[in-house]
């Protein structure tokens, strides 16, 4: 029977999987940061938290937090405004963006849908001229691959 080898992963592992490993730990400058104790420069989530506290419980200027946790005041802002907005989950980051193939909904979709015939290969070019004449819609023919689930090869 072969021996269980658990591998631990790292914690900057999880933090790459989970999305938020800090692009830029080298530019933290926080002395608590630089300890390698609790506060861990490539937590993102843990950065931005501690830059927000230190802007409302500290009374340190935007720009000096901003300067000091390595990021521009914008990120800031944004910060701020997704933690008012959602808690500690509002850090977190997240895809920013459409969330699918808004173009390709209903009607559209139904009629793509349509013009496939099972066992023959999609010709997506062509049906990006086959949407525009009828919908007026211009669609990238990866688009059209994607929402009928065809792999791109090569």
């Amino acid at each position: 029977m072969p021996d269980k080898i658990e591998h631990k992963r790292s914690k900057a592992n999880v933090l790459a999987e989970e999305g938020t490993l800090n692009p830029a730990p080298e530019k933290v400058s926080d002395p608590k940061f630089q300890e390698g104790g609790f506060f861990d420069p490539r937590d993102i989530v843990q950065v931005k938290y501690e830059m927000l506290r230190r802007v409302s419980a500290d009374k340190m200027s935007v720009t000096e937090a901003s300067d000091e946790y390595g990021v521009s005041r914008p990120t800031f802002y944004q910060a701020r405004a997704d933690f008012d907005e959602a808690g500690l989950s509002g850090l977190v980051p997240r895809k920013r963006g459409p969330r699918g193939p808004y173009k390709l909904q209903g009607d559209v979709l139904a009629f793509l849908k349509e013009q496939v015939v099972p066992g023959e290969p999609i010709r997506a070019r062509e049906l990006t001229d086959r949407i525009r004449t009828k919908f007026g819609l211009d669609v990238h023919p990866r688009t059209i691959e994607r929402a009928l689930g065809v792999k791109k090869t090569a």
